[in-house]
């Protein structure tokens, strides 16, 4: 029980479709709305009635002045005329009545609703959008949107005509049915411009009619009766009723083709209305065609102010004449002058043309296209195109049909609406479904041709989702067929379609297949094509023929090149995927080669360097040494090895350069002042270590060049002054040593602050005169600045005593070319047999690398060594020995305690001249 009741409250028609929010149109007491079939997606048209439309408020107010129970009555009979209304679309299928694709349903609200196929909007509603000012133009508002693009011009009346025509030829002769009530509102205008006949509610059989109705006949009584209890949409239209009902109350069949009359009149006339005006009141329509002046004829141009067409100057009369005898028949109406024209011919053929042999089909299409720039821009996209795109199924006719498709197209201003919405749907079914037989299908191989000359004007209307969807599928067939000039034509539109298609689909959609035909072709032609298409693909220009030595020859002159395409492949997929075709080549045909080559040239430019030369370069010389290659050929292959060759040598050279620099920075070492743990022996070998800092820290005045001892000390802008220091041993009346000059830098590794206070420091006196150091030493000259002093190591001399001396160093005269760690030569004293001479040494303080303890009480190791004059001129080189250094327990001094390079001194035996070199060495600390 539940289940039925349920049953009841549900709606066949919404629960297969899908309605739209707003109706689209509304005609009488109908709303029409937008629909779609939810599983199949075809569009339609649903109908719906709602009982409140009867109110007698809507229909003037006149409410008060009858019962209620009246009014029930007489919306009840209302109701099961709308019933009965739309069963008659029912049981009558015709292409000129409106078809009926769901029965009538009731619904919850006690109103109606039925599904019919996709109608625009009435024929009264497409009239009065011309009407400026029309007070029935409101009626119409809702159909705006659904009129746009409706023209209704004189081919479109003269079409529309000829249907309604058929359409009562079909209602007479067949269904033996009289319409009673053909008005405006009874007539819809198609998706496909096609006028329909609908508004049944009237239709009987004629007076005397013979055997079974299926119908009842009209009641004239009743349905010429004004009744004020519904509104007037809903009863017997008189301004398009003809006498025979109103004056004879007769029923026949010319009065439909009266009431045709005065349609055709209303659609030339301005305001598009009736030339009888009644009002409804059957008084008024008598007196209107009582007179000769009112009636519509052509006394008064059948109540027109503005000139009729001047075919219908023998049409008009014989339609509109009183008696009904006088009158034509529909099929006589179709034959009038008023329809004899090429373009009406034209569109008869079109409606007829199912039923037309082949040769008629072939015959008519090869003439289509001469004829069809006259057609108005309406009737070409809604019906022509659209009887067109019917006719596709037919294979034999696919090409000739498709080739003026694509005219209309062409002609038509909003191609790219009718281009996306349907012809590319519709042609994506015909091409992509398969076969059902494996044989080779010509005809559809001869459409594939028509669409892909055709593919410009498709690629510039579509959109790149619709191209993808619907175009691409299309164009993959044809490279996918076994013809290899389809193939050839589907592989020369790349470059038209790559411009709609983004870098997803082009990658993962087209290079496939395309890879696909080019692997296993074993035609020479598609080969070539092929590589054509994957240069094209790799972003090789299109729209300009471009040769190797504009590329890759170093040549200046300059030359207009067309823009490569925005849809290349990446360049993993060329490395990936296109090399290894171009490798897998088997023929060394000269046109394939060269085909490859302008591949090549993409991949040289996007490729990485280290492929090019591994895996490219290979291949390159392999092509290139073809035997079929002629020299020119040869030089166009060597022409892209040179070039590849160079930017290989350019980018390695470039990294090599960028990692030496990269090393040489994170490498480079700062050299510090105070390195306490460089070996003596290093420092000896390296030219580095403490005598080069003692150097530059004490005697940078003797080597010519401008040290600062001070470098790094103080900030910048600051300069410090340094007196000269002098010693008791320095000869007065040599040449005056000049004053060290700032700006020598310093490692900045660790900064030293002077005592700038101390202006100099007091002179050394040797603690005995008759010491061999009482004597100042002779400068010989000085050393280049550049030249670091030669440190060798020589075997000490034999030792006269067990003295601390025993091991002492010897001192060398270097040779002229090279500088001693004084920056000078030592010249013996001349009164001495065996000079002898005190060197010193500067030793490491790091416990490593020296014999030091805690309990030094200097720094300084002496020892002494014995040099020859006849030993001082031969040896070239000064070798120091080191001596271990005596023992005391006094204290270490601060100075010992840090670790910078401090200059050498003589050391006497004296207690006076070791304290006065200790009062020294403090000032000599202060100042560091």
């Amino acid at each position: 029980m539940f289940s039925s009741a349920f049953k009841s409250f549900t709606s066949n028609i919404t629960s297969n479709y899908e309605l739209s929010k707003q109706p689209s149109a509304s005609v009488g007491v109908w709303n029409i709305f937008e629909a779609k079939k939810k599983n199949t997606g075809t569009r339609a048209s649903v109908f719906v009635f709602e009982r409140k439309a009867l109110d007698v408020s809507s229909a003037g107010g006149f409410g008060a002045k009858v019962s209620s129970t009246s009014v029930r009555k007489a919306q009840d009979e209302v109701v099961e005329r709308l019933k009965r209304e739309a069963s008659s679309l029912a049981r009558l299928r015709h292409p000129s009545i409106l078809q009926l694709v769901e029965p009538v349903e009731e619904t919850r609200s006690g109103g109606l609703m039925f599904a019919t196929e996709q109608v625009l909007a009435p024929l009264s509603a497409a009239l009065s959008q011309n009407d400026r000012g029309s007070s029935s133009s409101y009626r119409y508002e809702a159909s705006a949107k659904s009129l746009k693009g409706v023209e209704i011009d004189e081919l479109e009346i003269q079409k529309g005509l000829l249907q309604i025509a058929k359409g009562l030829e079909f209602l007479h002769d067949s269904a033996k049915l009289v319409h009673g009530n053909l008005t405006p509102d009874a007539v819809f205008i198609n998706a496909k411009s096609d006028w329909k006949i609908s508004g049944l509610g009237f239709a009987g059989p004629p007076d005397n009619a013979e055997g079974h109705q299926t119908m009842p006949q009209i009641s004239l009584s009743e349905a010429l009766y004004n009744d004020t209890r519904v509104p007037p949409s809903v009863q017997l239209n008189l301004d398009y009723t003809s006498p025979d009902f109103v004056i004879d109350a007769n029923i026949n069949f010319s009065a439909d083709i009266f009431s045709l009359g005065l349609v055709l009149i209303a659609c030339y006339r301005d305001p598009h209305r009736s030339p009888i005006e009644t009002h409804g009141n059957q008084t008024t329509y008598k007196k209107v065609m009582g007179s000769v002046s009112t009636a519509p004829g052509p006394q008064n141009n059948y109540g027109c102010s503005n000139k009729l067409p001047r075919e219908l100057e023998n049409t008009l009369p014989r339609i509109l004449a009183r008696r009904p005898a006088d009158r034509m028949s529909a099929s006589e109406f179709q034959e009038s002058e008023y329809f004899d024209n090429i373009l009406v011919n034209t569109m008869r053929f079109l409606d007829g043309l199912p039923a037309k042999t082949a040769a008629e089909k072939q015959q008519f299409m090869k003439g289509l296209g001469r004829v069809m720039p006259q057609f108005p821009v309406s009737a070409l996209e809604r019906k022509i195109l659209s009887v067109l795109l019917d006719e596709l199924k037919d294979r034999e006719l696919l090409s000739v049909i498709l080739q003026n498709v694509f005219q209309i197209v062409k002609l038509v201003p909003g191609r790219k609406e009718v281009l996306s919405t349907k012809v590319l749907p519709c042609l994506k079914e015909i091409f992509t479904t398969p076969a059902k037989s494996a044989e080779r299908d010509t005809s559809k191989e001869a459409g594939l041709v028509v669409f892909l000359e055709n593919i410009q004007i498709v690629s510039e209307n579509s959109s790149a989702q619709q191209f993808k969807e619907d175009g691409l599928p299309i164009v993959a067939a044809a490279m996918q067929s076994s013809t290899h000039s389809l193939v050839d034509a589907a592989l020369s539109t790349l470059s038209v379609i790559l411009p709609v298609l983004d870098f997803t689909t082009v990658k993962h959609d087209l290079f496939p297949v395309i890879a696909n035909v080019f692997a296993k072709t074993n035609s020479l032609g598609i080969k070539v094509r092929g590589l054509e298409a994957l240069g094209v693909l790799c972003g090789a220009t299109t729209g300009t023929t471009s040769t190797i030595d504009d590329d890759f020859s170093g040549g200046t002159g300059s030359r207009e090149q067309a823009k490569p395409n925005v849809s290349s492949l990446d360049k993993f997929t060329m490395q990936e995927k296109v090399v290894p075709l171009l490798k897998g080549i088997k023929t060394k045909e000269p046109a394939v080669m060269m085909a490859a080559l302008t591949v090549f040239q993409q991949i040289a430019r996007a490729g990485d360097i280290g492929f090019l030369a591994t895996e490219v370069m290979p291949i390159l010389w392999a092509f290139a040494l073809g035997p079929l290659l002629d020299l020119s050929q040869f030089k166009a292959y060597m022409n892209l090895i040179q070039y590849l060759t160079q930017k290989i040598q350019r980018e390695q050279i470039r990294k090599l350069q960028e990692l030496a620099t990269v090393n040489k920075t994170d490498t480079r070492e700062k050299p510090s002042i105070s390195s306490s743990s460089m070996d003596l022996n290093a420092s000896q070998s390296n030219g580095t270590g403490a005598e080069e800092d003692f150097e530059k820290l004490v005697l940078s005045s003797k080597s010519g060049q401008s040290r600062d001892v001070f470098a790094g000390a103080l900030t910048d802008g600051q300069k410090l002054v340094q007196n000269p220091t002098s010693y008791s041993w320095q000869s007065t009346s040599g040449r005056t040593t000049p004053a060290p000059r700032l700006g020598v830098t310093q490692p900045q590794s660790r900064s030293i602050t002077p005592d700038v206070s101390i202006s100099g420091f007091p002179s050394l006196q040797p603690g005995s005169p008759a010491s061999a150091w009482s004597q100042p030493l002779q400068p010989s000259g000085h050393a280049s600045p550049a030249t670091t002093p030669g440190w060798t190591t020589a075997q000490p001399t034999q030792p006269s005593s067990g003295t601390i001396w025993s091991q002492g160093v010897t001192m060398q005269q270097p040779a002229p070319a090279i500088s001693n760690l004084w920056n000078q030569t030592l010249t013996p004293q001349p009164a001495q047999t065996s000079a002898r001479l005190q060197a010193t040494s500067y030793l490491n303080s790091s416990p490593a690398s020296t014999s030091m303890t805690s309990n030094n009480n200097n720094v300084w190791s002496t020892g002494m060594g014995s040099m020859s004059a006849g030993s001082a001129s031969n040896n070239t080189s000064f070798a120091p020995m080191l001596a271990p250094p005596p023992h005391s327990s006094s204290p270490a001094t601060a100075w010992q305690s840090q670790k910078v390079p401090t200059p050498m001194v003589p050391q006497s035996n004296q207690p006076q001249q070791q304290s006065q070199q200790k009062q020294g060495l403090d000032k000599y600390q202060s100042l560091l």
